[in-house]
């Protein structure tokens, strides 16, 4: 063995040693695997685990508005403004129901009379029918006239009003124009009617209009 051999030889050798790894690098590892098993469980289990909803949506890249998220402008003869998220839609206002007055029934309404009963025969108010009957007036127009007369006289021949002076069963006034339909009027139901029903006639055109004037003034 040459010298050189022996002294190569004499120098012993170490075997290499391996460098022990940082506490860090162990826990990041460790943090690195937890979090990328967590994510994975979570995706597993509950997809939707970490969608929450919130008012304030909005456009990635647009800044939100400083002002209330929703605003409603209201203006008397405009159309509505609802403004959201930068939409703004205009709503048409919803009329307001105008207040009609009901209408106010005439006091002439009560041109009709209630039914009257069949008169006995021979009596003022069936000859008053049948003269009804001949003007060509109906049976409303007769209720209308008992009722008049009724009212006005009760039917009595000598009916007389001692304020006015009326007489008879028209009640005229005074008790002597009912002469042009015969001289006997103080006395003759048949002549007063007769006179009565052409001074309604004239007047009023109908028994049931001089009625209703009846009403509403108190006389015809």
């Amino acid at each position: 063995m040459s010298i050189i051999e022996s002294e190569h030889a004499a120098i012993p050798v170490r075997p290499a040693m391996r460098r022990p790894r940082s506490r860090g690098q162990a826990s990041l590892f460790l943090f690195a695997f937890t979090a990328a098993a967590a994510f994975v469980l979570v995706t597993v289990v509950d997809p939707y685990s970490g969608a929450t909803a919130s008012p304030y949506f909005q456009v990635v890249g647009v800044s939100r508005p400083s002002g209330p998220a929703q605003e409603i402008q209201v203006a008397a003869g405009y159309a509505n403004t609802v403004t959201r998220d930068s939409f703004t839609v205009n709503e048409k206002p919803i009329p307001v129901p105008v207040p009609v007055a009901a209408p106010v029934a005439s006091k002439s309404s009560s041109s009709t009379a209630p039914t009257a009963a069949v008169p006995d025969p021979g009596s003022a108010q069936a000859i008053a029918s049948g003269m009804v009957a001949d003007r060509g007036w109906g049976d409303d127009q007769f209720n209308c006239l008992v009722s008049l007369w009724k009212k006005e006289s009760g039917w009595r021949v000598n009916a007389e009003n001692s304020s006015s002076g009326a007489y008879g069963i028209p009640q005229a006034l005074p008790g002597s124009k009912m002469a042009t339909s015969g001289d006997d009027w103080q006395t003759n139901a048949a002549t007063q009617i007769d006179w009565g029903l052409g001074y309604i006639s004239g007047r009023y055109g109908t028994p049931c209009g001089a009625w209703a004037h009846s009403g509403d003034v108190g006389w015809y």
